[in-house]
């Protein structure tokens, strides 16, 4: 189970963008977090990532607290979870490669790497002669299809998809939510989808909760 319980955050204590907000994401479902530009839904995705560290309240990851945010956090708990944001060149070094990019997580574990980017350059559709070209060498769409590989290279129980595919068009967004259902049905990881589209999160998840004047509440 992923658990927020009772979370403020935001960038300013003086104005949080989120305050007492819980929301919970059952192992192996997927959850659709709905709601316009701005609410803070963004904001709710990064502290369940451990990328933000809230002002107060909790994350829950599998029945243990977090211990810490961004780097700071255990190796066990930040592995957890794979996060896809909506702007890939804002998320991808420019100087690397669409391989060395794949491979970002495991270098950083000093794992080998080569076998297993080149099972998720075709898990994601990235012909073999697309990875040694850097982000500016290649469209949005194929970019978002390195960065969702990468968030996949760990093999990560939690799945945060932040706008994934806000950029993309009908295909290649059908695309990409295919693979991580395929991922998901290999694994069993849960899914938080976040995004302003009713039509694709009523689509592609089990259950989707819709952002309200004071948060999140159950849609459906």
């Amino acid at each position: 189970m992923l658990e927020l319980l009772s979370v403020t955050a935001g960038y300013d204590r003086r104005a949080p963008v989120l305050s007492d907000v819980t929301l919970t994401v059952e192992p192996g479902a997927a959850v659709g977090l709905l709601g316009p530009s701005g609410c803070g839904k963004s904001t709710l995705a990064r502290v369940a990532a451990l990328l933000h560290e809230p002002y107060a309240g909790r994350v829950v990851i599998d029945g243990e607290p977090a211990r810490g945010w961004r780097h700071r956090a255990p190796r066990a708990q930040r592995t957890a979870f794979g996060v896809v944001f909506q702007q890939p060149r804002l998320s991808a070094d420019p100087r690397l490669s669409l391989a060395d990019l794949i491979a970002e997580p495991l270098r950083a574990g000093r794992l080998e790497h080569t076998a297993r980017v080149r099972e998720l350059a075709d898990a994601v559709g990235l012909g073999g002669d697309l990875l040694g070209r850097r982000p500016h060498e290649v469209s949005d769409g194929q970019l978002q299809r390195a960065c969702l590989a990468r968030a996949l290279t760990l093999r990560p129980r939690w799945l945060i998809c932040d706008e994934m595919t806000a950029m993309l068009d009908a295909s290649t967004t059908a695309a990409l939510v295919g693979v991580v259902e395929e991922y998901r049905r290999e694994t069993g990881a849960g899914l938080l989808a976040v995004g302003h589209d009713r039509v694709l999160l009523e689509r592609w998840c089990g259950r989707t909760v819709e952002w309200g004047e004071r948060g999140p509440a159950d849609d459906a």
